[in-house]
């Protein structure tokens, strides 16, 4: 079986409830569930929480939440992989056979459901541990600058000074949207950026990371403009 696990804890510091706070017309965490169930991949879709509203506003959008997640995986330090590796190993001890685990994020309400389903096929084809989302940075990381104690500025790679953008060669970040893997990937925690996984590349436009109130400002009004392009 494949299942899609969205982890969504509901301890959000900086944007309080922000798994469930009301994103463009509906709780923030319903636009994964959706586009898992829009993708037709999955036969299962588990939301991974410690908290009771998130598990009903999960269950009323579709999602199943068949355990709770103990408390020593929600705190603020809990990386995503062990949630998984939690959720997967709950699944084993049911005697499921699952041959394929997704970890979608909660917000991430720009993932596309034919996203997914590339994604799929690329871990399938590609022999590989995981295959997650990417995007490339709108700006040359090897002209990056800093700023030192002193408050004076410091370039990264000053040997790249001189270097022409369209000289050097293009980066990529993770984009955070979702990361197909092997059950067994996840249970022995491999690390998900390493040569045995493949990109899934999304144009920029088509990612924003959510941490502050500002980004969820423009993240919804970047929602509302291509939801406009998609009518015209």
């Amino acid at each position: 079986m494949r299942v899609a696990i969205i982890p969504a804890r509901g301890g959000s510091k900086r944007i309080p409830r922000k798994n469930i706070r009301h994103f463009c017309g509906k709780p923030m965490i319903a636009w994964s569930i959706n586009a898992a169930q829009e993708s037709q991949c999955f036969d299962q879709i588990i939301v991974s929480t410690d908290d009771k509203e998130i598990a009903s506003v999960a269950e009323k959008h579709g999602a199943t939440v068949p355990f709770m997640r103990p408390r020593t995986l929600a705190d603020d330090h809990t990386a995503t992989a062990p949630v998984i590796a939690h959720a997967v190993d709950w699944l084993l001890q049911q005697d499921l056979h699952v041959d394929s685990v997704c970890c979608i994020y909660a917000t991430a309400p720009f993932i596309n459901s034919s996203d997914i389903r590339y994604g799929l096929e690329q871990l399938q084809d590609s022999g590989c541990d995981y295959a997650f989302t990417v995007t490339s940075f709108s700006f040359p990381i090897q002209r990056a600058i800093q700023i030192n104690p002193a408050g004076r500025v410091e370039m990264f790679y000053p040997e790249h000074f001189n270097s022409r953008s369209q000289d050097v060669e293009e980066a990529f970040h993770d984009a955070g949207q979702f990361y197909w893997g092997r059950p067994q990937a996840w249970l022995e925690g491999k690390p998900a950026f390493s040569a045995n996984s493949v990109p899934i590349r999304l144009p920029r436009h088509q990612v924003q990371d959510i941490d502050t109130r500002e980004d969820w400002e423009r993240a919804e009004l970047m929602f509302k403009a291509m939801s406009l392009e998609d009518i015209e």
